[in-house]
C-alpha cells in the first residue's frame, strides 16, 4: 500500500499531480494542510477527480466529509489521546499515527492503520529522525489488528527494505513534494512496492 501526504502549504500545480498519482495507483491520499481554511479546504477537494473521493483522509475540516463522501479521517496522536476521534469511529474509517512500537502495539482494533515515524531521516523536516531507531523497533510489532505504515524518509531506492521490515505499507511526503518530478517520483516508488 502506498499513501502520499500533502505539504502543509498548496503546491504549485498540486492538485493536476494528485489526479496523475490516483491515475497512476496511488492507494490513498491523505490531505494534511493544518493551515488552510474551511472555504480553501473547498476549493481543493474539488479540484481533485471526485471518482477518488473515497480514497481521500481528512486530517482536519472533518465536517466536510459528509458533503464530499469522505469517510476516511486522520487523528494526530495528541488527539488521539485526548480522543478527539470518539465521534467518528463508529461510521468512518480512522488512522492515527505513533512515534514508537509500544504505542503503535497498544492500539485497539478500531484503528484502520498507523503511520509509524520516523522510519529514516525526514526529507521535509531537515533533521528530524536521525536518531530514530524505530526500523528495528518494527520487529516487536505483535498488533495483528492495526495495519502498520511507515513513514519519514522513505525514497524509491529504500522502498523494497522498508517492507521487507514487515510494514503494510508506506507514506510519502518529502519524496514527492521536494522533488522537481513528483509524479516520476510516485511511479519509482510504486514499481520498487510491487518487485
Amino acid at each position: 500500500m502506498i499513501l502520499v501526504i500533502t505539504p502543509e502549504t498548496i503546491a504549485p500545480h498540486e492538485t493536476e499531480i494528485i489526479n496523475q498519482m490516483f491515475h497512476e495507483g496511488l492507494d490513498l491520499l491523505h490531505i494534511r494542510k493544518p493551515w488552510i481554511s474551511r472555504k480553501e479546504m473547498i476549493d481543493f477537494i474539488s479540484h481533485i477527480d471526485e471518482v477518488f473521493y473515497l480514497q481521500l483522509v481528512l486530517h482536519n475540516h472533518y465536517d466536510l466529509g459528509k458533503d464530499y463522501s469522505i469517510e476516511r479521517f486522520h487523528f494526530r496522536e495528541q488527539s488521539r489521546k485526548e480522543r478527539d476521534y470518539k465521534p467518528f469511529k463508529d461510521i468512518n474509517r480512522i488512522s492515527t499515527s505513533v512515534h514508537n512500537i509500544t504505542d503503535y502495539n497498544a492500539l485497539e482494533k478500531e484503528w484502520e492503520y498507523a503511520f509509524i515515524s520516523p522510519f529514516f531521516p525526514s526529507i521535509s523536516k531537515k533533521g528530524y529522525g536521525e536518531d530514530s531507531t524505530v526500523v528495528e523497533e518494527v520487529r516487536q510489532r505483535n498488533n495483528p489488528d492495526v495495519k502498520l505504515i511507515a513513514l519519514g524518509g522513505i525514497v524509491p531506492s529504500r522502498i523494497q527494505e522498508v517492507m521487507e521490515t514487515g510494514v503494510d505499507g508506506v507514506a510519502l511526503l518529502g519524496a514527492i513534494w521536494e522533488n522537481d518530478q513528483p509524479l516520476y517520483v510516485f511511479k519509482e516508488c510504486r514499481k520498487y512496492a510491487l518487485l
